[in-house]
C-alpha cells in the first residue's frame, strides 16, 4: 500500500512537524480502535482495525486483517498526513472493508478529538471514519 498523490491544495499557514522532532499531543501513544467508516457505517472484519502512533512519527497498526507500519506527520490546526504505508498480505474474506480503512487513514487530512473518539476529515472536510481509545 502506498500513499497516492494529492492535487488538493497545500494549506500554506500549516507547518509539519520536522522529520527528526519527536511528536506529541493527543493522538501520540494512544492505541486507536476502529469505532466507524464515514458517519455511521461499522466493518465486520476478522480483527479490529486499530493503529498507535509513536513520538517517532511512526505509525503501526492492523487493518482488520494485515499489520501495517508507515509514518505519520502532524502539523498546526490538527493536520494529520500518513505516509508510506505497508502492510503484510494475508488473504482477507473482506477485502473491500480492509481497503476501506487503509484509504481512510492514506486520505486523513485532519482530525478531531472529542473525549476518547478521534474522528478524521479529508482535504474536503468531509468525514472520513471515527476511531475510540482504547482503554
Amino acid at each position: 500500500m502506498l500513499a497516492a498523490c494529492s492535487s488538493a491544495p497545500k494549506d500554506t499557514a500549516e507547518t509539519p512537524v520536522a522529520d527528526d522532532a519527536k511528536l506529541y499531543g493527543p493522538v501520540v501513544g494512544e492505541r486507536w480502535n476502529l469505532l466507524l467508516v464515514g458517519t455511521n457505517e461499522r466493518l465486520s472484519l476478522p480483527e479490529t482495525p486499530f493503529f498507535r502512533i509513536g513520538k517517532d512519527g511512526r505509525v503501526s497498526g492492523h487493518d482488520g486483517c494485515n499489520r501495517f507500519t508507515g509514518r505519520v506527520q502532524l502539523g498546526d490546526n490538527e493536520r494529520i498526513a500518513f505516509s508510506e504505508l505497508a502492510s503484510t498480505r494475508m488473504a482477507c474474506p473482506d477485502q473491500e472493508s480492509v481497503q476501506r480503512v487503509t484509504a481512510m487513514l492514506e486520505n486523513a487530512y485532519r482530525y478531531l478529538i472529542d473525549h476518547d473518539r478521534l474522528v478524521f476529515f479529508g482535504p474536503d472536510s468531509r468525514v472520513l471514519g471515527g476511531w475510540r481509545q482504547a482503554n
